[in-house]
């Protein structure tokens, strides 16, 4: 991954957090205040907002981990899968949440019940973001096996030269 690549991404990164932080706080802050000074009752969606931005900072934060390793040329080892892992819990994590916000949402759709199914589709897509996260979780568990076994090759290489 080239130094513009990672540069790109960690620009992405912090903004995004920081937007997320910045509403998150806006909206606990509205939340929180007296409701007779017109502050916003706390409802189901308002929460699933702050949770989902909540999962979307955890994943940032272990991609942000993910590429910090990969600049350095650690990315190849067992403390990646801890990452890799929270990401695919983020994900799952936000996925539930659609699908609560799609039940929540169901019963104002009861005359147009194709929205409801659509939302649902944008849920199983969430969740095959988490499969494909999986998926190159194998990938990454194979090439630490095969790094760890080209050391050992190595090494034996080593002791007969």
């Amino acid at each position: 991954m080239g130094k513009l690549a990672i540069g790109a991404l960690r620009a992405v990164l912090m903004v995004v957090l920081a937007g997320t932080v910045f509403v998150q706080v806006l909206m606990v802050w509205a939340l929180a205040t007296d409701p007779e000074d017109g502050s916003l009752p706390l409802t189901p969606l308002r929460l699933i907002v702050i949770l989902g931005m909540g999962a979307a900072q955890v994943a940032m934060v272990c991609v942000w981990r993910l590429v910090t390793m990969v600049r350095r040329g650690t990315v190849f080892s067992h403390a990646a899968f801890r990452y890799v892992d929270a990401v695919i819990g983020a994900i799952v994590a936000a996925s539930l949440l659609w699908f609560t916000v799609t039940v929540l949402n169901a019963p104002g759709q009861r005359d147009d019940p194709g929205v409801t199914v659509i939302m649902g589709g944008v849920g199983v897509a969430i969740l095959g973001v988490a499969l494909i996260v999986l998926v190159m979780r194998m990938l990454l568990a194979q090439a630490v096996a095969r790094d760890a076994e080209a050391a050992q090759m190595q090494a034996e290489l080593d002791e007969v030269i």
